[in-house]
């Protein structure tokens, strides 16, 4: 569904990606799992059209979409829920819902979409008229989800879905991960809990200093000893 190739992504002299090549197939859900720095973040913003690569290339369904602007990554079904949830905080929940309808692939189903968010997120939708700055972490979060599926996306980054967030409502956002896998939508995960993310996960890759050093299934990853000795502390 996505690949990418060589990919260098650059910060002024810094270089953030190194040579990145990675697959990611239609319906899977692919862990990206790196220590803080190691470009993981810097990998989805490029494939989100925030950040312009300095060399590679990104094919999503066979097309170059590497250098695009992220309004038209976002209209060809690749949605990103952003680390740190990004809600607008005066807005209502459901004016913040409404912005993820913007682009044009989703505004004709806005109203049918709406539902589906509330129907996930009932909580969301007792709560539509009140300001997302005063929402719990968790809450947040579900509106940040939600934004996302607003535009109907098939391929969806999400970025440390779990931070800050208490264990229980942790688990509750892998979950919907794995539902909406399970309804067709392609899943690419960096996540903190790696351990977590990698049993959810049908392929992994590990990112050092802005380079794929390891790569494999979730369950190779799991059970290979450089991964069990730098990130789950075995």
């Amino acid at each position: 569904m996505l690949l990418v190739e060589n990919l260098d992504v650059h910060y002024g002299d810094a270089q953030a990606l190194d040579g990145v090549t990675l697959e990611i197939p239609e319906r899977a859900i692919v862990a990206i799992v790196g220590a803080n720095g190691a470009g993981k973040t810097s990998l989805i913003r490029a494939i989100a059209g925030i950040n312009r690569p300095t060399r590679g290339r990104i094919l999503y369904r066979g097309d170059n979409i590497a250098g695009l602007p992220s309004y038209k990554v976002c209209n060809l079904g690749i949605g990103q829920v952003a680390e740190g949830r990004q809600v607008f905080p005066s807005l209502t929940i459901a004016e913040n819902l409404a912005m993820g309808a913007m682009i044009p692939r989703a505004r004709a189903n806005r109203d049918r979409n709406l539902d589906r968010v509330y129907a996930m997120f009932p909580r969301l939708a007792e709560r539509r008229a009140q300001a997302a700055g005063t929402l719990s972490g968790g809450e947040q979060q579900m509106v940040a989800i939600g934004r996302c599926l607003m535009g109907e996306p098939e391929l969806i980054m999400f970025d440390e879905p779990s931070l800050g967030l208490a264990p229980a409502i942790v688990q509750q956002v892998l979950a919907t991960v794995r539902d909406l896998n399970r309804e067709g939508i392609t899943c690419v995960l960096v996540e903190q809990n790696v351990a977590v993310s990698l049993k959810l996960a049908s392929h992994a890759y590990v990112l050092e200093n802005g380079r794929v050093t390891l790569s494999g299934s979730g369950e190779e990853m799991l059970g290979d000893d450089r991964v069990r000795q730098a990130y789950l502390g075995i």
